[in-house]
């Protein structure tokens, strides 16, 4: 017979005893981005935008944004679900292809800028203080005082029309914030036990860095590659705007650029739909980025 006087423990529910403990950084930041109601729905509106422009790529919709196939001004109609532009063309069909190309431009430079700036970021913190930093700080600190337009005009007419010429003087900018904080973790994590140790079993500097050293950045990697993402999306369409970027497709920068003179005549349909598709992509990406930059931020693992 049990002794009244002692509380026994009530015992632990078997769902809390089933569950498994997150103890890794990638386990505690997908419990955190699951509890992210707000970074849940940008990445569900993100993956419909995505597959509007993976049907794009295989030819599933989207293919006759070119053609004139309605009158001028057409309203929205069964033909024309959102109406047509100046020339007759399906404005629904033209902000559908805008999204495969405002995809192309986000992953390109993303991968781009995010793969560059990580290399030159662990270059730079691991031989810190040496000629090799010194030079690649001058590098980021020349490009990062470069007026960002005035520089894509000088790529631009330099190129004389090259239609990529708007993707090199993105990565060649966007590249400089990923590495300076790449180069602040890997001075960081350079001092640490793990490579110390890399260093006294005779591993090769570069083995170190590819091995040991950038791995462990992945997180700031995968953040900044959202970032610049959103950023490389939001500047094709001013570029766009301004005649210096897409020259061979369509866009919502060439878009709106077309709706200036349609606005004139009390035409908006072209520049609200353009608009929309592009804040709504927008406004969904940096909720996802948000949440993931939340949850991988190590301040707030549990201690």
């Amino acid at each position: 017979m049990s002794d009244p006087g002692i509380i026994l423990p009530a015992p632990e529910p078997a769902a809390a005893r089933l569950r498994p403990e997150r103890t890794s950084l990638w386990g505690r930041a997908l419990d955190q981005f699951r509890r992210d109601h707000a970074a849940i729905t940008g990445l569900a509106i993100v993956a419909v935008f995505f597959l509007m422009a993976v049907g794009v790529w295989f030819g599933w919709w989207g293919t006759q944004w070119s053609q004139a196939l309605g009158g001028r001004w057409e309203g929205p109609s069964g033909g024309h679900w959102l109406g047509t532009n100046l020339l007759g063309q399906d404005i629904f069909q033209r902000a559908v292809y805008s999204t495969r190309t405002a995809f192309e431009i986000g992953l390109i430079v993303a991968i781009l800028s995010t793969l560059l700036g990580g290399l030159l970021g662990a270059l730079s913190g691991f031989y810190s203080s040496r000629w090799i930093d010194s030079v690649l700080l001058w590098l980021m600190g020349t490009l990062d005082s470069i007026p960002f337009y005035l520089f894509v005009a000088a790529v631009a007419v330099a190129m004389a029309g090259n239609p990529w010429a708007m993707h090199i003087a993105m990565v060649a900018t966007f590249w400089t914030t990923t590495a300076r904080l790449v180069r602040g973790e890997v001075i960081k994590l350079k001092n640490l036990e793990f490579v110390e140790a890399a260093h006294a079993i005779g591993l090769g500097q570069f083995r170190i860095i590819f091995r040991h050293l950038l791995p462990n950045t992945f997180h700031i990697l995968l953040v900044q590659g959202t970032i610049v993402f959103v950023s490389a999306i939001k500047a094709e369409v001013i570029l766009s705007f301004l005649g210096l970027g897409v020259q061979d497709g369509v866009s919502w920068g060439l878009m709106i650029a077309e709706s200036t003179q349609e606005v004139l005549a009390g035409q908006y349909m072209n520049f609200i739909v353009a608009s929309s598709f592009m804040f709504v992509l927008v406004m969904a990406f940096n909720l996802f980025s948000d949440g993931l930059q939340d949850a991988l931020d190590p301040r707030r693992a549990p201690r």
